[in-house]
């Protein structure tokens, strides 16, 4: 590519929380824009550069001449282990000076760079997580480019977390004390938040739920979403059928807001991206595919709990013998760090009752597992991209949340979207057992089916040559990226 076609380019600068859910989503995003004539530069924490170069292999730093990686300090000491890092402390740290200072280096580094040679154009907007709004708000606003915040989850989490100061207002958060959580406390009904109806406080995310006025996730939640009227735009990974009324809300609050969801149904319709690198932060067992081959089709329930959701022993024990007494096949993904505290190991008698009909790994190509045709059911965590990887899939769920966002994405799944049904947070083996044989074969099962094919339907609608989500990125990218400021 000559110089003066590298200087006209438009370049993002696209960061995302450095988790593994919104590390994908950030990234298929970042493919989209360079499938449209962005330049991109992909920013990682180096931890998670360490991990990416360990699961994809060396070459994946390299990227392409006009797609590449940088990687800056997250400033938490390196516990050397292959796993998701602890939130709080990465919150804490994105809050501090330093990374704010780190990410204003780079963006020097890289104009400096567009001075004096021909690797890169100068930044002319920055797509960032929107919950590193702290930092990359504040770094656009310093270099007068347009600053997106794409939030990777559904549109009612996203208004939930805007209820965080509100819910401050009315005395309702922090909690007055620990018995609040087992009580009845968390039922209570919440009336007043636009575009939503019988939301309790145990469907809100759930960093509220904390007696401690400083606790740190509570309050960079709501650092992060008090700079979202601060935004060029919001984006959003959801479509408009999907979650009508309450875009309808935050459209009225809030400046610019396009869903432009689901993702990969974009991607599938360029030609294969050149940047062939995967989404992984872990080492994909992809043995799975062919085990799979040899099921019946929508046999298998298909279990994964997500890159940051943790168990007891008690209830990796409870779930494994609801699964094996389903006397269905399972393929279940059991991270190493799944279990606190201790690795995953199951009795003898559980392992020879379900060696025939079960396999187990401890990553896989999740995308691909959910859309082969012999998986029937998942059992899931509810993170959002799960939820909507599941729902693109056609795939009912099984849900059991556990943190964060996922209780509201589970509210919708069960009672919104009719697509899942849950699981009580207090697992116990009849419970899953009883669930897995109705969704797999059961009246209720049937019907969820039904419905899922209906969004998958609706969801290819939004991504097709005139659908809302397609219409959506070509006015943020024409409207708000391209816009000289």
């Amino acid at each position: 590519m000559d110089a003066t076609t590298v200087a006209t380019k438009p370049h993002a600068v696209c960061i995302p929380v450095p988790t593994q859910s919104h590390i994908k989503a950030t990234l298929k995003f970042a493919k989209l824009l360079h499938s449209r004539g962005f330049h991109i530069t992909f920013v990682n924490t180096e931890f998670n550069h360490k991990r990416f170069l360990k699961s994809l292999g060396p070459d994946s730093q390299y990227g392409l001449p006009d797609f590449r990686f940088e990687a800056i300090p997250d400033g938490i000491p390196d516990s050397g282990e292959d796993a998701t890092q602890n939130l709080t402390l990465l919150c804490d740290s994105i809050l501090k000076h330093t990374f704010l200072a780190l990410f204003r280096d780079l963006l020097t580094k890289l104009n400096d760079d567009a001075k004096t040679t021909s690797n890169n154009p100068p930044v002319t907007c920055i797509v960032s997580d929107g919950f590193m709004s702290p930092v990359t708000v504040t770094a656009a606003q310093d270099i007068g480019v347009p600053s997106v915040q794409f939030y990777t989850i559904a549109a009612c989490a996203f208004m939930g977390f805007l209820q965080f100061r509100a819910l401050v207002e009315k005395g309702l958060a922090p909690l007055k004390d620990e018995s609040c959580l087992t009580n009845g406390y968390l039922e209570k009904v919440i009336d007043w938040i636009p575009g939503m109806k019988d939301i309790r406080l145990r469907d809100i995310p759930t960093f509220f739920r904390t007696t401690n006025p400083d606790d740190i996730l509570f309050n960079f939640t709501m650092k992060a979403t008090d700079r979202a009227h601060e935004a060029s735009a919001i984006v959003l990974h959801t479509f408009d059928a999907l979650e009508t009324d309450v875009l309808d809300a935050l459209s009225s609050m809030l400046p610019l807001v396009y869903p432009i969801g689901p993702l990969q149904l974009h991607l599938n319709q360029i030609p294969e991206h050149p940047l062939n690198t995967g989404y992984s932060l872990w080492k994909e067992e992809t043995e799975c595919l062919e085990w799979l081959n040899a099921k019946a089709p929508d046999s298998v329930m298909y279990v994964n709990f997500g890159s940051i959701a943790v168990m007891t022993p008690e209830n990796l024990v409870e779930f494994g013998w609801g699964l094996a007494n389903s006397k269905l096949p399972f393929f279940w993904v059991i991270r190493p760090d799944l279990v606190i505290g201790e690795p995953a190991i199951f009795p003898p008698e559980f392992v020879a009752e379900t060696k025939e009909r079960s396999l187990t790994a401890s990553w896989c190509p999740q995308e691909q597992v959910l859309n082969h045709p012999s998986v029937g059911g998942f059992l899931t965590h509810s993170g959002w991209g799960s939820t909507i990887e599941s729902l693109t899939a056609g795939v009912p769920m099984l849900c059991w949340p556990s943190f964060g966002d996922q209780q509201m994405d589970c509210h919708y799944t069960c009672n919104e979207w009719g697509i899942g049904m849950e699981i009580s947070n207090d697992v116990r083996r009849r419970e899953v057992e009883k669930l897995v044989k109705e969704l797999m074969e059961g009246e209720k099962g049937k019907k969820l089916k039904n419905k899922v094919m209906e969004w998958k339907k609706l969801a290819e609608e939004a991504t097709g040559p005139n659908g809302s989500s397609s219409k959506n990125l070509d006015n943020l990218v024409n409207q708000v990226l391209l816009r000289k400021n």
